[in-house]
Protein backbone atom coordinates (compact mmCIF):
# COMPACT_ATOMS: atom_id res chain seq x y z
CA UNK A 1 0.00 0.00 0.00
CA UNK A 2 2.94 2.31 0.47
CA UNK A 3 3.26 2.22 -3.29
CA UNK A 4 -0.41 3.16 -3.67
CA UNK A 5 -0.10 6.06 -1.24
CA UNK A 6 3.16 7.12 -2.83
CA UNK A 7 1.63 6.95 -6.29
CA UNK A 8 -1.23 9.17 -5.14
CA UNK A 9 1.26 11.68 -3.74
CA UNK A 10 3.30 11.61 -6.94
CA UNK A 11 0.20 12.28 -9.01
CA UNK A 12 -0.75 15.18 -6.77
CA UNK A 13 2.61 16.97 -6.82
CA UNK A 14 5.69 16.55 -9.04
CA UNK A 15 7.76 18.07 -6.22
CA UNK A 16 6.87 15.07 -4.06
CA UNK A 17 8.25 12.76 -6.76
CA UNK A 18 11.75 14.08 -6.07
CA UNK A 19 11.24 13.87 -2.31
CA UNK A 20 10.16 10.20 -2.44
CA UNK A 21 12.47 9.03 -5.22
CA UNK A 22 14.62 7.06 -2.77
CA UNK A 23 11.64 5.00 -1.61
CA UNK A 24 11.03 3.84 -5.19
CA UNK A 25 14.64 2.94 -5.94
CA UNK A 26 14.96 -0.59 -7.26
CA UNK A 27 11.22 -1.21 -7.61
CA UNK A 28 9.21 -1.23 -10.82
CA UNK A 29 7.36 1.88 -9.62
CA UNK A 30 10.44 4.03 -10.13
CA UNK A 31 10.03 3.37 -13.85
CA UNK A 32 6.34 4.30 -13.97
CA UNK A 33 5.26 7.36 -15.89
CA UNK A 34 2.19 9.45 -14.99
CA UNK A 35 -0.12 7.20 -17.04
CA UNK A 36 1.27 4.09 -15.30
CA UNK A 37 0.71 5.70 -11.90
CA UNK A 38 -2.85 6.68 -12.80
CA UNK A 39 -3.64 3.10 -13.94
CA UNK A 40 -2.00 1.72 -10.79
CA UNK A 41 -3.96 3.99 -8.42
CA UNK A 42 -7.26 3.50 -10.26
CA UNK A 43 -6.78 -0.28 -10.12
CA UNK A 44 -5.97 -0.15 -6.41
CA UNK A 45 -9.19 1.68 -5.58
CA UNK A 46 -11.26 -0.52 -7.89
CA UNK A 47 -9.79 -3.67 -6.33
CA UNK A 48 -10.28 -2.51 -2.75
CA UNK A 49 -13.78 -1.15 -3.33
CA UNK A 50 -15.19 -3.78 -5.71
CA UNK A 51 -12.71 -6.66 -6.02
CA UNK A 52 -13.86 -10.22 -5.47
CA UNK A 53 -11.64 -12.32 -3.21
CA UNK A 54 -8.90 -14.23 -5.02
CA UNK A 55 -9.74 -12.72 -8.44
CA UNK A 56 -6.93 -10.52 -9.81
CA UNK A 57 -7.73 -7.11 -11.25
CA UNK A 58 -5.24 -6.38 -14.02
CA UNK A 59 -3.75 -3.12 -15.23
CA UNK A 60 -1.48 -2.49 -18.21
CA UNK A 61 -0.21 0.57 -20.01
CA UNK A 62 -0.12 -0.40 -23.69
CA UNK A 63 2.31 2.45 -24.47
CA UNK A 64 4.98 1.53 -21.90
CA UNK A 65 4.25 -2.19 -21.50
CA UNK A 66 4.28 -1.73 -17.72
CA UNK A 67 1.69 -3.84 -15.98
CA UNK A 68 0.53 -5.49 -12.82
CA UNK A 69 -2.36 -6.94 -10.90
CA UNK A 70 -4.00 -6.58 -7.54
CA UNK A 71 -5.91 -9.24 -5.68
CA UNK A 72 -7.97 -9.12 -2.51
CA UNK A 73 -6.75 -12.28 -0.79
CA UNK A 74 -9.29 -11.96 2.00
CA UNK A 75 -11.66 -9.45 3.53
CA UNK A 76 -12.04 -9.09 7.28
CA UNK A 77 -13.30 -6.79 10.01
CA UNK A 78 -10.88 -5.12 12.42
CA UNK A 79 -12.00 -2.81 15.20
CA UNK A 80 -15.24 -2.17 13.33
CA UNK A 81 -13.53 -1.32 10.04
CA UNK A 82 -13.89 -3.04 6.66
CA UNK A 83 -10.42 -4.42 5.86
CA UNK A 84 -8.69 -6.36 3.11
CA UNK A 85 -5.44 -8.24 2.62
CA UNK A 86 -4.20 -7.04 -0.77
CA UNK A 87 -1.55 -8.62 -3.00
CA UNK A 88 0.08 -6.15 -5.40
CA UNK A 89 2.25 -7.36 -8.28
CA UNK A 90 3.95 -5.01 -10.74
CA UNK A 91 6.35 -5.33 -13.64
CA UNK A 92 8.28 -2.68 -15.57
CA UNK A 93 11.26 -3.18 -17.89
CA UNK A 94 12.11 -6.59 -16.46
CA UNK A 95 11.75 -5.57 -12.83
CA UNK A 96 9.12 -7.40 -10.84
CA UNK A 97 7.76 -6.98 -7.36
CA UNK A 98 5.13 -8.56 -5.17
CA UNK A 99 3.85 -7.02 -1.96
CA UNK A 100 1.10 -7.93 0.46
CA UNK A 101 -0.58 -5.38 2.67
CA UNK A 102 -3.40 -5.15 5.15
CA UNK A 103 -5.61 -2.13 4.56
CA UNK A 104 -8.70 -0.87 6.33
CA UNK A 105 -11.31 1.65 5.28
CA UNK A 106 -11.19 4.38 7.92
CA UNK A 107 -13.33 7.48 7.55
CA UNK A 108 -14.05 6.47 3.95
CA UNK A 109 -10.38 6.17 2.95
CA UNK A 110 -8.23 3.06 2.61
CA UNK A 111 -5.34 3.12 5.08
CA UNK A 112 -2.31 0.87 5.34
CA UNK A 113 -2.39 -1.04 8.61
CA UNK A 114 0.52 -3.41 8.00
CA UNK A 115 2.88 -4.87 5.44
CA UNK A 116 3.06 -8.63 5.14
CA UNK A 117 5.55 -9.57 2.45
CA UNK A 118 7.76 -7.81 -0.06
CA UNK A 119 9.67 -9.47 -2.87
CA UNK A 120 11.29 -8.10 -5.99
CA UNK A 121 13.76 -8.76 -8.73
CA UNK A 122 15.85 -6.79 -11.14
CA UNK A 123 16.72 -7.89 -14.66
CA UNK A 124 19.88 -9.96 -14.90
Amino acid sequence: MRAILLAACLLASPALAVEFEGLLKGSPAELFDQADLRLFVDTAYKTLDQGVEKQPVLWQNEQTGHRGDMTVLKRFDSKGHNCAQLRVRNEAQGRKSEMRHNLCSIDGKWRLVGDIKKTGSKPK
